[in-house]
């Protein structure tokens, strides 16, 4: 059983690995630190858990536990990691942005390895530290590496995607409050979303000869969570070709699948899933991704990756259901 250690437990990520990891068969939760909130019950700050555990927050930490889950802030797991010394045993996940491209990945000593399973599976087996990937850019990544693959990106690339309101994490502002949100929608950071970096790093790591743009436009949306995701870019082959370009990248992937149907959101929601739609017209090739921005886009993803770490099943503790109704 391992033991696990949950830093900045109060935040959406923190409260979707808590109820994963509870459920899971071969983790067992060690402590949940919080400075904001220590000494209270988790059920307190994550509702829906009352009567599921009897957990409390703790502004103590156990150096020695197996693995350590960091659910903090862009910018502070550095910042946390420079104060606190674990166990050389002691395996990390990062969920924040801090060793997700090459020239941050190595922080004193610690190789973080960039943690989308469909691209580095085998490296994530012997890793030590994981860099978890960002939300829109495991979604949009999820939608490119086929073709890059293929070395057939040589046009600029179209994105338009939706992210819910947990996308922007639990600290109000003015575009979080209900009043704001409710039947609206608004783009934000066009062109410049810090996850183009990681996005641009992983398409050149399978096509070194990439040079166009991805012109990424990502907006918000009137719902909690997901993203729904759609790029064009121009493409030579049929859409037969396209299929079996994807079909075959992802012919071992247990988590993302290409559908041959349009796909929506609600078949994501709540599972650790990445679902795929090609579409053709003309000569550009449309795909749709959609995923739980909290699930496969976050903690999901971190919980694959930790059953790949220590050669658990890919998806132990992960076979959720949609809440399709």
């Amino acid at each position: 059983m391992l033991e696990i250690g949950i830093i900045g437990g109060a935040g959406y990520t923190a409260g979707e690995l808590i109820r994963l990891l509870l459920q899971h068969p071969k983790a067992n939760i060690n402590f949940i630190y919080s400075t904001s909130n220590a000494g209270n019950k988790i059920f307190k700050v994550h509702q829906d858990l009352i009567g599921s555990s009897d957990l409390s927050f703790t502004n103590e930490i156990n150096t020695e536990v197996d693995v350590l889950f960091l659910c903090l802030g862009h910018g502070n797991s550095t910042a946390f990691l420079e104060k606190n010394i674990f166990s050389e045993t002691t395996k990390i996940i990062d969920l924040s942005n801090d060793f997700r491209l090459l020239a941050d990945k190595n922080f004193e000593g610690k190789d973080f390895v960039y943690g989308l399973p469909e691209l580095n599976k085998e490296a994530i087996k012997k890793a030590k530290y994981i860099a978890n990937p960002g939300c829109f850019a495991t979604a949009i990544q999820l939608a490119l590496l086929p073709l890059a693959k293929a070395e057939v990106l040589q046009n600029d690339v179209h994105v338009n995607a939706v992210t819910g309101a947990t996308g922007a994490g639990t600290s109000l502002s003015a575009t979080t409050h209900f009043t704001w949100r409710d039947n609206n929608f608004s783009h934000y950071k066009a062109f410049t979303h810090q996850h183009l970096s990681e996005i641009n790093q992983s398409v050149k790591l399978l096509q070194n000869s990439f040079s166009a743009e991805i012109n990424f436009m990502p907006n918000r949306g009137d719902f909690s969570r997901g993203i729904f995701a759609t790029l064009y870019t121009k493409f030579e082959g049929s859409l037969e070709d396209a299929k079996i370009l994807y079909t075959a990248f992802y012919k071992d992937a247990a988590f993302t699948v290409v559908s041959e149907d349009e796909i929506h959101l609600k078949q994501v929601v709540n599972t650790n899933k990445c679902i795929l739609h090609l579409h053709k017209h003309e000569n550009k090739l449309l795909v749709t991704s959609v995923i739980d921005n909290l699930l496969k886009g976050a903690s999901g993803q971190a919980i694959q990756n930790m059953n790949l770490m220590y050669g658990f099943g890919e998806t132990e503790g992960l076979q959720l259901k949609a809440t399709y109704f």
